[in-house]
């Protein structure tokens, strides 16, 4: 971002008038400045100045100079402003939206002390800053203010994050503390942040990162914690001041800080993660900057100065004006302002989470907006300025957005729709589909509120072209899928998005029900339909009709009205809805019933008072007692009772409307005693139940609140008796006996026989029942209780009743079902048989009257005739043996392959008559193959055919068709209807069974209809036979040329239709011909046309009459034409030829009849017409002779031709062909002399194509030159010269060269050809005489190189010593990287020694370069050691190591520390080294750090940390080397183990888990179990603790009191294998379960463990022994150095067992002690 001044808003003044502060508001339209003299003045957007207004004072007695003004600030809504004062007081002033308004003090804030600072970050929130530290908020709705944190340091500045969501508050004392009303999620801390050096009077918070400035110079960002990102330090500029003022981007990625004179800019980088400087805006004579403003919308900066003045800065990366409609001014990276610069509106688009916005479009009709970033997409309305940012992975921008639904944008990719709804920054859903038509997809967002539902947000689309789903977007689930069985080729949802409207690719119209899942087909032929908007009335089209659905619920009431054109819009506008349709070139308007529209909008929207009051204005008709019975059913479930009473009475629903009537009265008397809503009351919930005849719910609900008495009136007013006395036996209710009597009385009183029976039959009276249901008329019923009691059956008076009864009602089954019960068969069986119950008969028989059964069957056979039902009869007849019978019911029944298997069956022949039945019955069928099974062939073909043409005479052609089809003769059928003129069908039938003549049907019907003048029919033939010619023609012939241009334009090629009005035209001529041509806007393309047909005479009438100024294009044309043909015959002689040139000449085109003569070469043609008509084309005459005498190789005159014409360049090409180079040059020398050198190179280059022979002439070329004087092209010439295959030629050519340059020409151009030759010489090894060409010209530099190349070294070292003793070491360092490159590094040595050791470093030759090294210094011989030592210890080698120092001493150089400290810590680690045998390692070791420590002593670093450290190491390679010692003698045992134990107190160096494995086994060796216990049980939880990564597990209870470290480093592996942990895991489980073993450190009389040098209870440090590590208490032996001492046993034992073993390591052991303690005690052991 860079900053440009824009204008000065104020001027500033002579001297100080510091501005005290400003303001932008949030809506960009306002700025405020306030002024030293505590005026507000507001300015607008453009920087005008539009109003002022003076502050007041808190208390008026004081004055009005009695205070300043430190901070203002806008409210969120831009209408008031608040001002901090330091008279402790906070004024909001009501400042309103206009210019002009009324400034009114709306609130105010008195504080105990100095406001001095101030922010509005939210609405009625001010939070500000005090003098006394404190930071607060005001809120402006309630008038009062509270802390909300306190500090003791003044408040020097306040500031806010992007969102306004968090603070950050600066103090006197250099503390930041930041608060959060939200984090947003970030989990950042809040408190004290940080603490700055200076007064953090510039703060700044960035959306990365925050930025403190003050008085000490120094820009320092800080991160989201406090730790300091970057500084940028301007201490040491003596032109930057102190920073006073800093301001943040609205972005939050560009920051402003002010000082003297100048602006400092930081950009945020998110690539790099920091700040960029831009370059400052310095302003000589600012002067101090107090005060920053940044407009909301990052466009612009204001800075106020010490001197009054006021200044605006634009802050824009850059503009760009896009499509001449908008303005795009990028503020940031990552905010970009859009400006529309016909209406000046804006909108600010920001990326929320501060990417680059990388590129901005405006799409959909200049509307909407699109822009991208490398991880979200940006979308927006224009007009209703919805915002919204989503994260987008990139593709490539082959996104397609829809804009079709004002709420959403669609966006297709790679198969996936995804919806975006403007204003929000999530995804709306995602869906796979394949289909990108909007028309197929359908978006509603709470378009119409509907009761109850809170977000409506429904998505219908495609998942494949048959098959439709309906999400819901708000709940993400899947509403349901619509499948279909045709192509689906548009859908819309309805507003509510409850129902779907689509249509098929058959226009058909379907409707879905989403709630219910129905699906209703509505229309057929639907060409257009819509939802009309704000209802759910659809219009539609149907062919002819205009159809309105005003209650779609009710698909089946549709209002329809006749038109006579095509719908093409639907309006809805004040109150009115229209539908648009054009009638031919009328437009005309149908007015809908906007009433009947209004009531489908209430009841969506519940309002069902209002579509009461709509419905009480209608007439009753169909369509309104519909409506009435939906409204009464919603009303109903919203228990909006009365509405549903007046439209039950409005129905004529007496009942109902009486019923609803007395349930409101009883609503209402509740709701006024009890208050609340009376439709909840028990008593009219179970009445609603009654009327939606829920008669247990209301049973419920009465039962709910124990009203048994209700319940049962409820039932006794019903007459349900039965549920009556069920709850009265259910609850014991003590009137139950009377209920049953007055039950059974009330159904005696109303002769409910059969009731009262069943009533009797419950109570177990059998009889009594049996009497109730014979006078009740139903002796079934008292049958079947009679036979479902046994005891009833004995009864001979009650069965003879019965079954008189039944016999006498003809209930003859039932009566034979209880004669057969009482074992009477034969009456029985009469009975079956009376009653028609045959199969009881039958079932019957074959148990007691076996002999009937064949007889029944036939007559039950009989008995189903009779009743029609031949096909049962059947069975029955071939059961009783009746073959003949069976047939013809199978023929009456129509069972045709029934009767035909049972002819089949029969032997008896008399059953063949029935064949020829059957044969005409599947004839008539058309089943001909069952026919013919009953048929000969001659007969089936003689009675088909016959059949059909009887059925032609009856016009039954499509029967008679298939006779003939049958019997194979379908040609009978296709000249049946070419005889009836039926040619659809005769083309049908072609088509099946002669494809290969369809085509040539097609055409032999065409020509037919032709002649008869069925001009259609015949075009529809002549293009189904892919003949449109002849229907064009067709209609040409009879003059009907708009259907001969018709059937161009619709089947014939892009261009043929305009050949048709071409025709059409020609065939009218004259000024017809144009009004046509001009009214299918072909004019010009036909005059073209004419004239391109050679149609000329037409061409130039249709010009003449219409476009003169196409008149000298036809002549063009026609001369072409006539040139054309005389080139191909010149049969027609010069006439033609001067007619061409006639016609060129009127065309305007003299210079095409030149170039015509020019081409036949008729010279004196084209020289009359080029002198009369065009004087410029007599040049192309004459080089058109000239070509022509070149052809015939006259040169001379050719030449003369073309210089006459002043073309010499022709010449020199003609020339250049013919190989004439002399000539070439000689005419370019003499006319065009600028181009000779372009010339000769061509020369030359052919010249070198020519090789050897090309060669030679440029050679003989550069002689001439040489010869003429010419020396520079001489020089170039043989420059030039190039033979690879002769190189003398070439040495000898290019010092020819060489001499000339030399010789003749300028210094300058010899320098340059000396040094072209110079290095061709040298890649001809010809070094010498290329460095004496350099010397001629004194080029040292250049001469020593040549020499140097051709490794002439002495050479060059001579004429450097002769002639440029500069060049000395030049030379000198090129011999070295010769040797280097060479690898010859034994010759390297004698030259560059550190070189050699270098190179031998590089090729790891490391003896010979430490060989190398010791023959020099001690300083060099150390450097290659230490990076020997290096390489070895990263190998592993660390003993190699160890012997290198050894051998080479160890010098104190804290560089080599490093190496030290690594060669220690690896030799220490090594494993299986606790042995005697690695004596020789620990005694090197220690003798190597006993000189390094010697040399430290006597170096700068003695006593150093350093020094310490390497005593330590000293110390501890010290105690190996005589552990190891002592190892080899039985008799020192006890000491190995003492030293092993020793060394733990260092394990902070050791590795732990090593230390205390060898402890252990030591103290074990030396029977010191309980040691020994302890040691390997902190090995083991060592072991397991670097298996798991930590120490942090580590019990340190055994250790307490001890000197061996707790904290030690966790070792990076276990330096004991796998098996021996293992066995020391058992022997130490071993051990613990050994109650003698007493698991604690043995002490001595310090009461401490006897191993630790400090005294538990004293704190006294004892010295170590030398010998044993153990602390010295008593008896101990002092060495001369100070801090050496011994115990004295320990002491003893080493010197005995040394003079009795004489071990030459227990020897070495103690000559190491004499050097290191500076002797050995008097009594000491003598090596002598």
């Amino acid at each position: 971002m860079q900053l440009k001044h824009l204008k000065t808003l104020l001027t500033p003044q002579d001297g100080a008038a510091k501005v005290t502060c400003m303001a932008w508001a949030p809506n960009n339209a306002k700025f405020a400045v306030c002024t030293v003299d505590r005026v507000v003045l507001l300015y607008d957007e453009q920087g005008e100045r539009r109003d002022k207004f003076s502050t007041k004072p808190a208390d008026s007695k004081y004055g009005k100079k009695s205070y300043t003004v430190k901070s203002i600030a806008f409210s969120p809504d831009s209408t008031k402003i608040a001002i901090a004062q330091t008279d402790n007081i906070i004024f909001v002033y009501k400042i309103g939206e206009d210019w002009g308004d009324k400034k009114v003090i709306c609130n105010k804030f008195v504080q105990t002390s100095a406001v001095a600072c101030l922010l509005w970050p939210a609405e009625h929130s001010i939070v500000f800053g005090l003098a006394e530290g404190k930071i607060r908020v005001a809120n402006t709705k309630t008038n009062k203010s509270s802390t909300i944190y306190g500090t003791e340091s003044y408040v020097v500045s306040l500031t806010s994050n992007v969102s306004g969501k968090g603070i950050l508050s600066g103090h006197a004392d250099g503390t930041v503390v930041r608060y959060f009303f939200d984090d947003e999620g970030s989990g950042e801390s809040q408190g004290k942040l940080l603490t700055h050096p200076c007064p953090p009077y510039a703060l700044a918070w960035g959306s990365n990162s925050i930025i403190v400035a003050g008085c000490d110079k120094k820009i320092v960002a800080y991160g989201k914690e406090g730790h300091i990102l970057q500084t940028f330090d301007y201490s040491r500029d003596r032109s930057e001041k102190e920073f006073t003022v800093a301001a943040t981007s609205p972005s939050g990625q560009s920051v402003v800080l002010g000082s003297y004179d100048r602006l400092r800019v930081f950009n945020w980088s998110p690539r790099r993660g920091a700040w960029d400087e831009a370059s400052p805006k310095d302003i000589p004579n600012l002067y101090t900057i107090t005060a920053l403003a940044w407009k909301k919308d990052g466009s612009r900066l204001c800075a106020g100065t010490l001197c009054g003045g006021v200044e605006q800065f634009d802050c824009c990366l850059r503009r760009s004006i896009y499509k001449n409609k908008f303005e795009m001014t990028y503020v940031g990276l990552s905010q970009v302002i859009v400006k529309n610069l016909s209406t000046g509106t804006r909108v600010v688009l920001k990326s929320h989470y501060g990417y680059e916005i990388e590129e901005v479009k405006i799409m959909g009709k200049d509307r909407y907006l699109v822009a991208h970033t490398s991880e979200t997409l940006l979308l927006g309305d224009l007009s209703s300025n919805k915002l919204s940012e989503v994260a987008w992975q990139g593709s490539g921008g082959n996104e397609k957005f829809f804009f079709e639904n004002e709420m959403v944008c669609m966006v297709f990719n790679a198969g996936e729709l995804t919806l975006v709804e403007y204003g929000s920054n999530e995804i709306l859903g995602s869906v796979r589909t394949e289909f990108m038509n909007p028309h197929l997809i359908s978006v509603r967002l709470n378009e119409r509120r509907q009761r109850g539902v809170e977000d409506n947000k429904k998505l219908a689309y495609l998942i494949d072209i048959k098959t439709i789903a309906i999400v819901d977007l708000a709940g993400g689930y899947n509403l349901g899928t619509v499948g279909h069985d045709s192509k689906i080729d548009w859908l819309e949802l309805n507003e509510t998005g409850r129902k779907l409207l689509f249509r098929d690719k058959k226009l058909r119209l379907n409707l879905f029900d989403i709630e219910s899942g129905v699906k209703t087909t509505v229309l057929s032929f639907c060409s257009y339909v819509q939802w009309v908007p704000g209802s759910d009335v659809v219009v539609a089209q149907n062919r002819g009709n205009l159809c309105v659905w005003y209650n779609i619920d009710s698909p089946e009431r549709v209002t329809m009205f006749p038109l006579r054109g095509d719908i093409v819009d639907l309006e809805r506008t004040n109150g009115k809805t229209e539908v648009i349709v054009t009638e031919g070139v009328n437009t005309v308007s149908y007015t809908l019933d906007e009433g009947l529209i209004e009531f489908g909008t209430a009841i969506d929207d519940g309002d069902y008072h209002r579509a009461t009051a709509f419905l009480e204005t209608l007439e009753m008709c169909a369509e309104t007692e519909a409506m009435w019975k939906t409204l009464s059913k919603l009303s109903l479930e919203a228990r909006q009772l009365h509405i549903a009473e007046r439209c039950f009475a409005a129905l004529g629903d007496v009942s109902k409307a009486r019923f609803l009537n007395e349930t409101n009265k009883i609503a209402d008397s509740i709701s006024k005693e009890y208050g609340g809503d009376g439709t909840e009351h028990y008593q009219v919930k179970a009445r609603l139940a009654m009327l939606d005849r829920n008669y247990k719910l209301a049973e419920m609900y009465y039962m709910e609140q124990n009203a048994i008495d209700e319940v049962m009136e409820m039932y006794q007013e019903l007459h349900m008796w039965d549920d009556c006395i069920a709850v009265a036996e259910a609850k014991g209710h003590p009137e139950l006996d009377s209920l049953r009597h007055s039950y059974y009385s009330w159904l005696m009183e109303t002769n409910q026989n059969e009731k009262a029976g069943e009533v009797k039959e419950n109570e177990g009276d059998y009889i009594g029942a049996v009497n109730l249901y014979l006078k009740a008329g139903l002796p079934a019923k008292a049958a079947w209780l009679v036979m479902s009691r046994d005891e009833l059956l004995g009864s001979s008076d009650v069965i003879n009743r019965i079954t008189t009864a039944l016999i006498k009602g003809e209930f003859y089954e039932r009566a034979g079902d209880l004669f057969e019960r009482i074992r009477n068969n034969q009456r029985a069986l009469d009975c079956y048989r009376k009653g028609n119950a045959f199969r009881k008969a039958v079932e019957l028989a074959r148990v007691a009257f076996p002999s009937e059964v064949v007889k029944l069957e036939e007559a039950w056979g009989d008995y189903l005739v009779q009743q029609k039902q031949m096909d049962a009869a059947i069975n029955h007849y071939i059961e009783s043996g009746c073959s003949s019978k069976a047939v013809e019911a199978a023929i009456g029944a129509r069972q045709w392959k029934k009767a035909l298997h049972i002819v089949e069956l029969q032997e008896d022949r008399s059953s063949a008559k029935y064949y020829l039945k059957i044969a005409h019955h599947y004839a008539s069928l058309q089943e001909f193959e069952l026919a013919v099974k009953c048929m000969t062939q001659e007969e089936v073909s003689s009675l088909y055919i016959s059949r059909a043409y009887e059925l032609e005479k009856e016009r039954k052609y499509k029967e008679a068709e298939r006779l003939f089809v049958t019997v194979n003769e379908p040609d009978l059928a296709i000249t049946m209807y070419k005889k009836n003129k039926m040619y659809d069908d005769t083309i049908r039938l072609v088509g099946k069974y002669h494809k290969d003549l369809l085509q040539e049907t097609h055409i032999h019907l065409a020509k037919e209809l032709e002649i008869e003048g069925r001009f259609q029919e015949a075009e529809y033939h002549f293009i189904e036979g892919q003949d449109w010619k002849a229907a064009v023609n067709m209609y040409g012939t009879n003059d009907m040329w708009e259907e001969a241009y018709r059937v161009s334009k619709s089947h014939g090629p892009a261009s043929a239709h305009k050949q048709v009005a071409y025709l059409w035209a020609k065939n009218l001529g004259g000024e017809a011909a144009v009004k046509l041509l001009n009214k299918f806007g072909l004019l010009e393309t036909a005059i073209d046309f004419a004239a391109e047909n050679r149609s000329f005479d037409f061409a130039f009438e249709l010009a003449r009459l219409s476009m003169k100024e196409k008149i000298p294009q036809i002549h063009l044309k026609n001369a072409m034409f006539l040139e054309d043909e005389l080139r191909v015959s010149y049969s027609y002689g010069m006439g033609k030829f001067n007619e061409a040139e006639v016609e060129f000449v009127k065309a305007g085109k003299p210079k095409e009849a030149v170039m015509m003569y020019i081409h036949i070469q008729d010279w004196s043609g084209a020289q009359r017409v080029a002198e009369a008509y065009d004087p410029d084309s007599m040049a192309d005459v004459l080089v058109g002779q000239a070509k022509c005498c070149f052809d015939q190789k006259d040169f001379q005159k050719a030449e003369a031709f073309l210089l006459r014409a002043q073309r010499p360049e022709l010449a020199i090409k003609y020339y250049k062909e013919a190989e004439m180079w002399s000539d070439a040059i000689r005419i370019c020398k003499e006319y065009l002399p600028n181009k000779l050198g372009i010339l000769q190179e061509e020369y030359e280059k052919e010249a070198a194509k020519k090789g050897k022979r090309g060669v030679e002439g440029m050679v003989e070329q550069a002689r001439e030159w040489e010869q003429s004087g010419e020396y520079a092209r001489a020089v170039d010439c043989y420059l030039k010269v190039k033979d690879s295959s002769n190189s003398a030629l070439l040495e000898k050519c290019w010092m020819k060269a060489a001499e000339l340059a030399i010789k003749f020409l300028t210094r300058e151009k010899a320098v340059s050809v000396v040094q072209a030759v110079g290095p061709r010489l040298v890649q001809l090894r010809k070094y010498s005489a290329a460095a004496e060409l350099y010397l001629n010209l004194d080029l040292i530099k250049e001469a020593v190189d040549a020499f140097i190349e051709g490794e002439e070294w002495n050479k060059a070292k001579r004429v450097a010593k002769e002639l440029d003793p500069r060049l000395e070491g030049y030379v000198d360092q090129c011999y070295k990287e010769h040797l280097k490159n060479q690898g010859k590094v034994d010759s390297l040595v004698g030259v560059d020694v550190m070189a050699a050791l270098d190179m031998y470093v590089e090729r790891g030759q490391w003896e010979k370069c430490i060989d190398t090294a010791s023959k020099q210094n001690f300083k060099i011989l150390h450097k290659y050691i230490a990076l020997y030592a290096t390489h070895l210890i990263k190998e592993g080698k660390a003993e190699k190591v160890l012997n290198l120092y050894a051998q080479h001493g160890v010098p104190a150089n804290p560089q080599n520390f490093n190496i030290y400290k690594r060669l220690f810590l690896e030799l220490i680690s090594l494993r299986d080294r606790d042995v005697a045998e690695a004596y020789r390692m620990w005694a090197d070791l220690r003798d190597v750090l006993h000189l390094l420590c010697e040399n430290l002593t006597k170096s700068s670093e003695a006593n150093s940390s350093a020094h310490e450290d390497f005593e330590q190491m000293l110390l501890i390679s010290h105690y190996y080397a005589t552990r190891s010692a002592a190892k080899g003698i039985d008799q020192l045992g006890t000491l190995a183990a003492k030293l092993s134990i020793s060394l733990l107190r260092h394990t902070e160096l050791i590795p732990a888990d090593k230390a205390f494995y060898e402890a252990g086994l030591a103290a074990k060796a030396a029977g010191w179990e309980n040691m020994a216990f302890i040691f390997l049980n902190r090995f083991l939880d060592l072991a397991d603790g670097i298996d798991e990564g930590t120490l942090d597990a580590l019990d340190h209870t055994d250790f307490q009191d001890t000197d061996i470290p707790f904290e030690v480093p966790l070792p990076s592996k276990l330096h004991v294998t796998v098996e021996k942990r293992e066995e020391i895991r058992d022997w130490v489980l071993t051990v613990s379960m050994d109650q003698r073993v007493e698991q604690v450190l043995p002490r001595d009389e310090r009461d401490t463990y006897e191993a630790s040098l400090v005294a538990a209870n004293t704190c006294i440090r004892s010295l170590p022994c030398v010998i044993t590590g153990y602390p010295v208490l008593r008896n101990k032996i002092e060495f001369k150095r100070p801090g050496m001492a011994a115990n004295k046993d320990d002491w003893n034992k080493f010197l005995m067992a040394t003079k009795t073993t004489h071990s030459p390591e227990c020897q070495d052991v103690l000559k190491f002690i004499a050097q290191w303690c500076g002797g050995l005690p008097s009594a000491g052991y003598s090596f002598q």
